[in-house]
């Protein structure tokens, strides 16, 4: 390592690095080989099928451009700069997460207050009517929080999306979901059958008669539309139902939600009380306020800002194309690899939907690079872009980046297209040689993308490279427990990130639990659309 560095201001850079636990190691590593004259053993690359040898042994200079390299790439080349000169630094500024257990926390204890809420205000009694009307109100003040937390989740707020993951996001709100219409539907049932044995008549005539009331009408109506929402987003119809119509009809949920709260603030339990009138309004406030400002002004605002446009489609293979948009100050947006977007593409035919694709390579001279495969309408006609088109991208979101990492090595596994992330994360995440193991499953090689860039990426960093090939349905599986200690021997003392289609990220993480990597150690995001 550089003198300067390496020992007139080893505590400027010791107080850098601690926030990388995992790369101070390997620095420490480094210092100690470059003593010595050695710096690592020589590692397997590239080589369709398996590894091979990259050669060599890094030396001396090597080793002092390598660590000058993840120096600039970790303090910014700025920051290494001053590191040099004795200067202090400041500490960067790091994006906000919440990390899923802690929102998981925050939810449940707002579900429990909106249960004592209820329960403060319960009568006992052992009337029928008085018992199914008990636990509509219930039912119904669980079913308004309900909603509450499910647009919450999809409101797009970065702290949430960069600590809990988009992905997972979407698990919760799809589970939730089910949830929240069972209320909905409890909750109707147990009060029609409530009021029909309070009035002494059948069900139909209850309905009639409550559907009179102004307020009971908004929430019939508000049920019927998330009934509809819930039944678009089944596994049977969701496959038949093309996606721009399956957001069209998601955006009813908002309708939905504007009708339950009036039922709501009309309902014992919120108008019996000026306090509890005045918090229910306040959190749906503050979730539609949520839910304007990141999804419709910052949107509006970074289109504003950056100036977006295309300026290059350049063909990957087979049905597979990489889109260059460029743009002003992009930095701003402090997009990390693994990170993803959700892009609009101001075109005839594209314009109406925004899809969310990975960018991969690191951001570069204010150009962002996503690399898009085929799979529908939308993305046939992305082949199409035209140079200049502008664009409109929203994010970055996910939470399959470097801050996951709590282990010097590192796992990266992909499938299919899912290899655009991994790209990204092959070549920025910290780690010296024999840190970094690349599994890339395709069907064959005319189907593996970007190639030549991991090849260079994994000859440049001595990087192992493995392509995993064959059809799904083979006699061999590469994925199997075995096969993958046999490519990497002390697999359980990795992390892995893990990114392709469902099936193959399913089946991948089944194989390495029971290769004996721990679950909280699987990193993966992946989407259906």
């Amino acid at each position: 390592m550089d003198a300067a560095v390496g020992s007139e201001r080893r505590e400027g850079v010791g107080d850098g690095l601690s926030r990388y636990p995992a790369f101070a190691a390997y620095v420490e590593q480094m210092e100690g080989a470059a003593g010595s004259g050695r710096a690592g053993e020589p590692l397997r690359g590239p080589q369709a099928g398996g590894g091979a040898a990259v050669g060599g042994v890094a030396r001396g200079r090597r080793v002092r451009e390598a660590v000058a390299h993840w120096m600039r790439v970790l303090l910014g080349h700025t920051e290494a700069d001053e590191v040099r000169r004795g200067r202090a630094v400041p500490e960067p500024v790091e994006a906000l997460r919440l990390a899923p257990r802690r929102l998981q926390g925050a939810l449940l204890a707002g579900g429990v207050a909106v249960t004592g809420l209820w329960a403060v205000q319960v009568r006992p009694s052992a009337r029928l009517d008085a018992l199914f009307a008990t636990g509509a109100h219930l039912t119904g003040l669980l079913a308004g929080y309900g909603v509450l937390v499910m647009l919450f989740l999809m409101a797009r707020v970065p702290a949430v999306e960069h600590g809990v993951g988009a992905d997972r996001l979407a698990r919760w709100h799809a589970w939730g979901g089910r949830w929240v219409l069972g209320l909905c539907v409890g909750h109707t049932l147990l009060a029609l059958c409530g009021y029909a044995v309070h009035r002494g008549t059948d069900l139909l005539t209850a309905g009639g008669e409550l559907l009179g009331y102004p307020a009971i009408a908004a929430a019939t109506v508000g049920t019927g539309l998330l009934i509809a929402v819930g039944a678009t987003s089944t596994r049977a119809v969701r496959r038949r139902v093309p996606h721009e119509t399956w957001r069209a009809l998601h955006l009813l949920t908002y309708a939905a939600a504007a009708l339950a709260f009036a039922h709501q603030l009309a309902g014992p339990e919120i108008a019996g009380s000026a306090v509890a009138v005045w918090v229910w309004t306040l959190l749906h406030t503050l979730v539609a306020a949520l839910l304007v400002w990141y999804r419709l002004v910052v949107p509006v605002r970074q289109a504003l800002r950056h100036a977006l446009r295309v300026v290059e489609v350049r063909r990957e293979g087979p049905e597979v194309v990489s889109v260059f948009v460029a743009g002003a100050g992009l930095d701003e947006l402090r997009a990390e690899p693994g990170q993803f977007f959700r892009w609009r593409f101001l075109q005839r035919r594209l314009w109406h939907t925004a899809l969310p694709f990975s960018l991969s390579a690191p951001v570069r001279e204010d150009t962002l690079r996503i690399t898009v495969k085929a799979a529908g309408n939308h993305t046939r006609r992305m082949r199409r872009l035209r140079p200049g088109t502008r664009v409109l991208a929203t994010g970055p979101f996910g939470a399959l980046t470097a801050h996951r990492r709590t282990r010097r090595k590192v796992l990266l596994l992909a499938g299919g297209v899912g290899i655009t992330p991994m790209r990204a994360l092959f070549e920025t995440l910290p780690g010296g040689p024999g840190d970094l193991t690349l599994l890339y499953r395709a069907g064959s090689a005319a189907q593996l993308v970007l190639r030549e860039e991991l090849e260079e990426i994994a000859a440049s960093r001595q990087a192992a490279l493995h392509y995993l090939l064959g059809p799904s349905d083979a006699a061999f599986d590469p994925l199997a427990p075995q096969a993958l200690r046999n490519l990497v021997p002390d697999l359980a003392e990795h992390d892995v990130y893990l990114c392709g289609p469902p099936g193959m990220a399913e089946a991948a993480t089944v194989a390495l639990v029971r290769a004996g990597v721990p679950e909280e150690h699987i990193h993966g995001e992946n989407f259906v659309f």
